[in-house]
């Protein structure tokens, strides 16, 4: 399961990306807000409010320079990596180590993402949407947030050794988990990020646990390696764009707040090989999204060796609901509540 969630991270917000920018705007609109919530702590805000604090943590891990260290917590499970992030010229470079498992690096420059595997001798090159990834939020958040989310400004706390603003998401309906996240009062970055359940309790932590803001720019640091070295297997993704109406498939009934983003197909496992031929086997894969969290939804020929039996999988805030349909096999995912994921799976209709 673990190794599902990692595969399925450029639906996610797991860890590959970071980004940032301010506005004099922002900066004021938020001060006034935070400063009514020194004497609330736990004030409502209003729509627009909220749309700016969630765009300036969303824009500041675009055009900030930074690097440190994260930690993703989950079910008793902690993973860790080391990320260094640098804007220069309108572009972003961005350099990946995780700590744990097999050494790997991954490497990205703008959308094009290399994963290089050293004692394999094997780089992963693929053009990622890395929108979802901690601590970045959606590039397109909007008013309607609040309608899905009852926010809250909370007292004002400290992650990563800096001081941070707090704000927490409390769902209005069961479709979705809560949210607590603390940005950096200086810059807006996202420092940590607390998917909550129905009561209240933490089911996963995407956290900082030291950053470094306003380091040197060293685009070159990320460019050097992904300049793959002789005798390298190179494993060139591709990913075409599609909609699930063009692939036979329809969604009768959206979850409400949830909205379509993307829609592409992808190879498949053993698929991704340097001399893949045409015929491979591809996936459907359509992301959606609430403003918040996403939900993905994967469609893939039925095979009776790889598919055994339907299953729900859960993993802190990760649910996993895989289904057969007729010749198909359906894999829906997300950082929601496993409800969602069956609304989703009874929704998608095969086209007659």
């Amino acid at each position: 399961m673990r190794q599902l969630k990692f595969q399925l991270a450029d639906a996610m917000k797991l860890c590959t990306c970071l980004r940032w920018l301010a506005s004099s705007v922002v900066l004021c609109a938020l001060a006034l807000t935070l400063g009514q919530a020194h004497a609330e702590p736990a004030a409502s805000i209003e729509p627009r409010e909220v749309r700016d604090w969630l765009m300036r943590v969303h824009n500041a891990a675009h055009q900030r320079n930074f690097q440190g260290t994260f930690v993703i917590s989950a079910a008793g499970v902690v993973s860790s990596a080391r990320i260094a992030h640098f804007f220069e010229g309108g572009e972003q470079f961005e350099w990946i180590e995780p700590l744990d498992g097999q050494t790997r690096h991954v490497l990205r420059h703008n959308s094009e993402v290399h994963t290089v595997w050293p004692l394999s001798r094997v780089a992963l090159v693929e053009q990622r949407d890395v929108v979802t990834s901690f601590p970045s939020l959606l590039l397109g958040v909007d008013d309607r947030i609040t309608e899905w989310y009852d926010a809250q400004v909370q007292a004002p706390e400290r992650a990563a050794g800096r001081d941070a603003n707090v704000l927490l998401l409390k769902p209005r309906d069961e479709f979705r988990y809560g949210h607590r996240l603390w940005s950096d009062r200086q810059t807006g970055l996202l420092l940590r990020a607390d998917v909550l359940n129905e009561r209240g309790e933490v089911l996963e932590i995407s956290a900082f646990t030291d950053v470094l803001i306003g380091v040197r720019s060293r685009p070159e640091s990320v460019l050097q390696p992904m300049r793959t070295p002789a005798g390298y297997r190179v494993i060139k993704l591709q990913m075409q764009p599609t909609q699930l109406e063009t692939e036979g498939w329809e969604m009768r009934k959206i979850v409400a707040g949830f909205k379509p983003l993307n829609c592409f197909r992808r190879p498949l496992g053993a698929a991704m090989s340097s001399d893949a031929k045409s015929s491979v086997t591809t996936a459907v894969h359509a992301v959606f999204s609430d403003g918040i969290t996403y939900v993905s939804v994967f469609i893939e020929p039925y095979d009776e060796d790889r598919h055994l039996r339907p299953m729900l999988a859960s993993e802190g805030a990760t649910q996993t609901l895989m289904s057969r349909r007729g010749d198909f096999w359906l894999t829906v995912v997300g950082d929601v509540p496993a409800v969602t994921l069956r609304a989703f799976t009874l929704a998608l209709e095969r086209k007659k």
